[in-house]
């Protein structure tokens, strides 16, 4: 019964966080990987005897592993973007 209020709770908390659409493409990563990284950690609390516990410790590596990820897609976009206004200067320049 306790597995169930803990999964209820989050499947709660992550589509009532998931409509905030003025968040950064970085910000809705961290909040994805917070979201599953509680259900996961849940799960595998659950399993081990502190589903609370386990939920906890899922939403700081989840959100820190969303974060991560988050980052390092915005450096791609960055990098991608720069190299494309590049060859269009070089373009226009012949």
């Amino acid at each position: 019964m306790r597995l169930r209020y803990v999964l209820s709770a989050s499947l709660v908390a992550a589509v009532s966080l998931g409509g905030c659409a003025d968040l950064t493409p970085t910000q809705q990563r961290t909040l994805t990987g917070t979201a599953a990284g509680t259900a996961g950690g849940a799960l595998i609390g659950a399993m081990a005897g502190d589903a609370g516990l386990g939920a906890l410790i899922g939403a700081g590596v989840g959100a820190g592993g969303g974060y991560l990820y988050g980052a390092s897609k915005d450096n791609q976009e960055r990098a991608y973007r720069q190299g494309y206004m590049q060859g269009r200067a070089a373009q226009r320049g012949i």
